[in-house]
């Protein structure tokens, strides 16, 4: 059995803490590891589970490969999207390359950003989907509901408790038909997981949508190989129609079962969901970081930058970020996408990027910005580098805090410890690595008429970014 992990999302529900550049399932939102990181951890135990497959976006590609390592997780196969189709493409890539090893495995297709709290029961409910998965029939797993969810797609089974043929998909209901749902027994939440052998899962695509499984050929066929990476052939990808498994194959195929999983299940769409999977206090409460309150409860209060103080209040959220500040009520919070769009609209760079960015060689946080100025903290790895770059705008200042920094200016090449500095001037060819064993942080003033991001020019780097 192969584990399939769908990692593409961007999680713009849980802003301002999930965003494009650094979405839900790469956070730490429920204990030590990422969600990312827990939807493989729950496998442990499962029987003769080979490496997985994981399919991302390729901007997240070196969050994925180092969270897989902190996990110590090795030889996994990752397939870089160049552009967002859905996941009946997704999982027909998985599908073909898992076939590329001449042998025809067992799929387990799951979600990145899903919590499963009953971990014990998520592996009984594997189980019996793998003697249907062996036997050719495209496994479901449906959610037993808790609540008529509007929130939520719902497969009809066509037989009450256990493993069952399903009899139809349904699309997001209003109330009052989820509540029939929930009261006739016969039908369950749509996880969005899935479980199946590799060449079923073709052929019914193909029988059903011969035209995603053409592209996805061709997209794997002309893919390149990029460091640890698969990077899908961008012409082909793209000319791949977008639609989910469940329009292309579940709905048609007349092999779809559903088994029951009554585990714990939430999929974090929403900062209510988030807070009904988080552990409270006595008041209800889910408070993260530096929180002050009094006399509030059933509040979800997160803190990453500052002290949040909050008084009599109730059923509301507050996140706040190093350049953001979120207040919702909880039932209003599922919304919180429309200040996205608004974010976008706006060109803010907030709807996208967190002031603390992530790269392959560590990370910068933007301390402060003026008209003409910007200074960041940076964080070098041991044995990490910035790629070799000039900029036809800016000149940088850079003092060493922490560490010791090879520098390369043009043609010299020199090494700085903590509280030496040195000055990069417009046009110069410049590059910053760490030799030491120690994260190297340095502080870096940047002065110019334009301090974008775009203003690099890269002649080399280890990381083939362009």
């Amino acid at each position: 059995m192969i584990p399939v992990i769908m990692s593409g999302g961007s999680g713009t529900r849980l802003w301002p803490l999930s965003r494009k550049h650094k979405p839900k399932q790469f956070l730490t939102l429920f204990g030590d590891n990422t969600m990312f990181q827990q939807t493989l951890l729950r496998l442990n135990g499962v029987n003769q589970l080979q490496s997985p497959i994981v399919v991302c976006n390729a901007e997240h590609r070196f969050m994925v490969a180092e969270q897989l390592q902190e996990i110590d997780i090795h030889h996994p196969v990752i397939l870089l999207e160049p552009a967002g189709r859905n996941t009946a493409p997704a999982i027909a890539i998985a599908a073909l390359q898992a076939l590329a090893g001449g042998q025809d495995p067992v799929l387990l297709v799951l979600a990145a950003d899903h919590v499963i709290q009953d971990v014990k029961a998520f592996h009984l409910a594997i189980e019996q989907a793998e003697k249907q998965a062996e036997a050719g029939k495209l496994v479901t797993f449906g959610i037993v509901p808790t609540s008529p969810r509007t929130g939520y797609g719902y497969i009809q089974a066509e037989q009450k408790n256990g493993t069952s043929p399903v009899k139809s998909f349904v699309e997001k209901p209003d109330l009052e038909t989820a509540t029939r749902y929930i009261q006739s027994g016969d039908y369950y939440w749509n996880s969005g997981m899935f479980m199946f052998k590799a060449s079923v899962l073709l052929d019914e695509l193909e029988r059903y949508s011969p035209e995603i499984v053409s592209s996805c050929r061709d997209a794997i066929a002309q893919a390149a190989e990029d460091l640890d990476f698969i990077r899908l052939d961008e012409q082909a990808f793209n000319a791949c129609p977008s639609d989910s498994i469940d329009y292309a194959v579940m709905e048609r195929t007349d092999k779809a079962v559903v088994v029951p999983l009554d585990a714990g299940w939430n999929d974090v769409g929403s900062w209510g969901s988030l807070w009904e999977s988080a552990e409270k206090n006595i008041d209800e409460n889910v408070l993260k970081g530096d929180v002050l309150v009094e006399d509030v409860t059933n509040c979800y209060i997160h803190s990453e930058h500052r002290l949040v103080s909050a008084l009599g209040v109730t059923d509301i959220v507050i996140v706040e970020t190093a350049d953001a500040v979120m207040v919702a009520s909880k039932d209003s919070a599922q919304n919180v996408k429309k200040f996205v769009d608004t974010l976008k609209v706006n060109n803010r760079s907030e709807a996208e990027i967190n002031r603390l960015c992530y790269r392959p060689w560590g990370y910068y946080d933007s301390i402060d910005m003026g008209e003409r100025f910007q200074v960041k903290r940076i964080s070098v790895k041991p044995g990490a580098s910035l790629s070799l770059q000039m900029h036809h705008h800016r000149a940088e200042h850079w003092v060493v805090v922490k560490g010791s920094a090879e520098v390369t200016r043009d043609d010299e090449v020199f090494l700085l410890t903590e509280n030496e500095s040195t000055f990069i001037p417009i046009g110069k060819k410049h590059r910053l690595r760490n030799p030491g064993c120690v994260p190297l942080e340095i502080i870096e003033i940047q002065s110019g008429s334009y301090l974008g991001e775009d203003d690099i020019i890269r002649f080399d780097d280890k990381y083939h970014r362009t």
